[in-house]
């Protein structure tokens, strides 16, 4: 039996972790390769750090041409269609064959979707975001701040509350804390919703004897950034000073493009073993949809995109090679 090509599409957390879980588990016959749009992975959960100056860009990042060292082919490309029928990945850099399919491109970030908020919000969501909020910091010397949950699902539900803690020291630290009027507001009936409500009273708690006001179940329609204004859904607005804002997700459109979605926001996996509908193609990560009940989906975070990695490129190098067993997600995450 020839050699297999086994191909991630993401450099993210899922992407890497299951490059490198596959190189290990497949012989140097078969080959295992990465596709990403930009050189660089940086750590996500580190941005919020980067934010308040406790980190640096160099600090969280790395050059994905790197996994060339392990065996790991890395191509620099955007995917822009995934024929399933062909198995073939079509990027602007060319068409590349697979016979084994990994989906990790991740939620893409979509300001357009609620206006107003690229011109009137700062963000921590990409990198270079972050970088801008952390240069625009410094120049803050008082007023009302909104840290502001525009839509859901968002990736990382601890994300917005540990900003706001985190910029709750900043502005302590720099001695303008009594200066500031600080708010949150989200679509969420509590913090991180699925972590059941004493998890979500006891973050409650962290922000309000801070003295950071919360407030529940507010749908951002718009914002007027020369008025410095949000409208919400119910009809009501709020003015600011300052708007840091986790920005709407969206699903990649290439992703959308090739029916991979079914006509939903998200790729529907199977929850245990995280393949498609499609022969030898799985998806994990925040590009994903998993069903917790009828109301609720597994959250878009790091820990279970890290998880669902482990468990298809377990899944891929038993079917090539025979050997191991087959894994199944269990939807743990910590």
């Amino acid at each position: 039996m020839g050699g297999k090509r086994v191909v991630v599409l993401g450099g993210g957390v899922g992407g890497v972790v299951a490059a490198n879980r596959l190189r290990k588990a497949l012989g140097k016959e078969h080959q295992v390769t990465v596709i990403d749009q930009t050189r660089t992975h940086s750590f996500a959960p580190s941005y919020l750090w980067l934010m308040v100056g406790q980190r640096k860009p160099e600090g969280i990042s790395r050059d994905l041409g790197r996994l060339e060292r392990k065996g790991i082919e890395f191509k620099q490309a955007s995917v822009q269609r995934i024929d399933t029928g062909r198995s073939v990945v079509t990027t602007d850099k060319g068409e590349e064959p697979y016979d084994y399919l990994v989906v990790s491109l991740g939620a893409r970030m979509a300001p357009e979707a609620l206006p107003g908020f690229a011109a009137g919000a700062r963000s921590f969501y990409t990198l270079e975001e972050a970088i801008r909020l952390r240069d625009a910091l410094p120049q803050f010397q008082g007023g009302k701040v909104v840290l502001l949950v525009s839509s859901m699902p968002f990736k990382c539900p601890a994300a917005p509350y540990e900003a706001a803690l985190l910029l709750d020291a900043y502005f302590r630290k720099r001695r303008i804390r009594d200066k500031v009027d600080f708010h949150v507001y989200t679509p969420e009936t509590r913090p991180m919703t699925l972590a059941g409500p004493a998890v979500g009273a006891a973050v409650r708690d962290q922000l309000e004897q801070r003295g950071i006001h919360y407030h529940t179940e507010t749908k951002a329609i718009g914002i007027a950034a020369d008025k410095h204004t949000i409208n919400f859904e119910k009809g009501d607005s709020v003015k600011y000073d300052l708007l840091v804002g986790i920005p709407p997700h969206a699903c990649p459109e290439a992703v959308k493009a090739s029916g991979l979605t079914n006509g939903g926001a998200w790729i529907p996996v199977e929850p245990r073993t995280l393949k498609t509908k499609h022969p030898r193609v799985w998806a994990i990560g925040d590009v994903t949809v998993i069903p917790l009940g009828d109301k609720f989906a597994l959250p878009k975070a790091g820990v279970f995109a890290h998880a669902e990695a482990e468990v298809v490129a377990a899944s891929i190098a038993h079917e090539i090679t025979g050997r191991g067993h087959p894994e199944e997600f269990a939807g743990w995450g910590a």
